[in-house]
């Protein structure tokens, strides 16, 4: 076994292991509202997310896991080192505001990851400015658009939903959310499979490319497409109970209702973005969905000093990633 393939089997290897962190950090967007409005029990609710996670697999375009392979850096310029340690460095971030409770990005911990160890490799030349909304225009722009649409469309229904049934029995219209929620928390938690699924299959693809593997212009190989799905998953199905309880009950409380427009308007926004090729955050897009939700009530029932302290672990996650991505290849490089 040559030194290139064992270096790129290593880098399979660490991108599941990345895309099983992002499962159990990234559960308690698909499942927080559903558990906390108690439709769904904290292991019914995971056991739904983890389903729904591996079922986008089937029948969708690969558009995301694209921009993330060949969209973000040159491949040309870099090596398989900077892929490991890009990866490396959105792992350990996850790991820190995981323990911390911190319902951070890990798509952008993977791209800050990547782009830092790239940017230590060949220098700021080696990122894509491709055209909107692709590469690096698009993502970044994202990390504004994803929670301002999550909360206008989660604003917008629960208005909507209000307005129709403002003259029916509060038990009935709880009732009837009851089951409707379970079909906006499937959505979501399949447009979160659908999403952040492809950014480790971008990964894994980048790795095969740069390790000569695949042509530049491949598509995304099944046996690929499947062990990332099935690696988030995983993960989602060990949970990510520290970070359910803020994202369910600390930044407003949530009925049925309410937790139904936040997913839906979340699953919404995030399909579109997939469409684009665009890697969001779903911790930026439920966010916003629940604060559009809360919103609706009163500006006070918003707890807007959480929503401060989470602004503030996105506005990081980004640059910490690619600080500890790039002292993680200047390791690696000195060391190999």
């Amino acid at each position: 076994m040559t030194t290139t393939l064992i270096l790129v089997v290593i880098i399979i290897i660490v991108a599941l292991i990345f895309d099983y962190t992002n499962g159990f950090h990234d559960a308690a967007n698909s499942i927080a509202t559903v558990v906390s409005t108690r439709v769904l029990t904290p292991g019914k609710a995971v056991a739904m997310a983890a389903f729904f996670n591996f079922i986008a697999a089937f029948g969708f375009d690969t558009h995301v896991a694209s921009t993330i392979g060949k969209g973000l850096i040159d491949v040309s310029l870099i090596d398989n080192y900077v892929v490991l340690a890009g990866l490396i460095g959105a792992i350990i971030w996850n790991i820190i505001t995981w323990y911390l409770g911190l319902p951070t990005s890990s798509s952008h911990a993977l791209v800050g990851g990547y782009g830092g160890a790239a940017v230590a490799k060949a220098g700021f030349g080696v990122l894509l400015w491709a055209k909107w909304p692709s590469g690096w225009p698009g993502t970044l722009s994202f990390i504004i658009l994803a929670p301002l649409m999550g909360m206008i469309l989660g604003m917008t229904l629960m208005i909507a939903v209000s307005w129709i049934f403002k003259n029916f029995a509060p038990g009935r219209v709880d009732k009837l959310f009851r089951v409707l929620q379970i079909l906006s928390a499937s959505l979501y938690s399949f447009s979160h499979g659908l999403n952040d699924a492809q950014k480790t299959m971008g990964i894994m693809m980048a790795a095969l490319i740069v390790g000569g593997y695949y042509a530049k212009d491949a598509g995304v190989p099944l046996w690929v497409i499947l062990s990332a799905h099935g690696a988030i998953a995983l993960g989602t199905l060990s949970g990510g109970w520290r970070i359910v309880k803020t994202m369910g009950s600390k930044i407003t409380k949530l009925r049925p209702v309410g937790g139904f427009c936040a997913e839906t308007g979340g699953g919404i926004t995030i399909i579109i973005a997939s469409a684009l090729g665009v890697p969001v955050s779903t911790t930026h897009t439920i966010t916003g969905a629940i604060v559009g939700v809360g919103s609706t009530k009163r500006l006070s029932s918003v707890r807007w000093g959480v929503a401060g302290r989470i602004v503030w672990a996105w506005i990081l996650t980004i640059p910490m990633a690619a600080t500890i991505a790039a002292i993680s290849y200047l390791i690696i490089s000195l060391v190999g």
